[in-house]
């Protein structure tokens, strides 16, 4: 299929662990049910993906925060009947994820949003969470860093 006959969608996140071995969530509500994902989302035009990770984070979490490594880059594809808005062409979604560490700012819900809160999950209860598959796809990415 040739680039121009499917949408593309360009987003960025950060994956923060804190000294607790807590990861930091939101639970995006865009699908049919709630589940956790990694705090992110879209890259505006004019925006470097760093920008719109450090943007996106204080939009969903309230926290101002530092970007550390890129840790990976996570493709999905969905079909044109699978999207929920309905639109008629196959989206191509690009996800850049950083690790980061909180630098400032305060735990505040986001209002208005794709998500509803953010929280800090314990590692070990992530595997029991409804999640997007970004979330075990960014801890993948985490295990495989030198």
């Amino acid at each position: 299929m040739d680039y121009r006959d499917y949408d593309t969608r360009l987003a960025a996140y950060a994956l923060i662990i804190d000294e607790r071995d807590r990861v930091l969530l939101s639970l995006w509500n865009g699908g049919q049910t709630p589940q956790w994902t990694m705090p992110g989302g879209g890259v505006e035009f004019q925006e470097t993906v760093e920008e719109a990770a450090v943007r996106e984070l204080r939009e969903e979490s309230g926290y101002d925060v530092e970007l550390g490594p890129l840790l990976g880059v996570d493709t999905v594809v969905i079909g044109a009947d699978e999207r929920l808005r309905g639109e008629n062409r196959p989206l191509k979604g690009i996800r850049v994820v950083f690790a980061a560490t909180v630098v400032g700012g305060e735990l505040t819900a986001e209002v208005g949003g794709s998500t509803d809160e953010a929280r800090w999950i314990p590692l070990d209860e992530v595997g029991s969470l409804p999640r997007v598959g970004l979330v075990d796809a960014s801890l993948q990415m985490l295990r495989k860093q030198p």
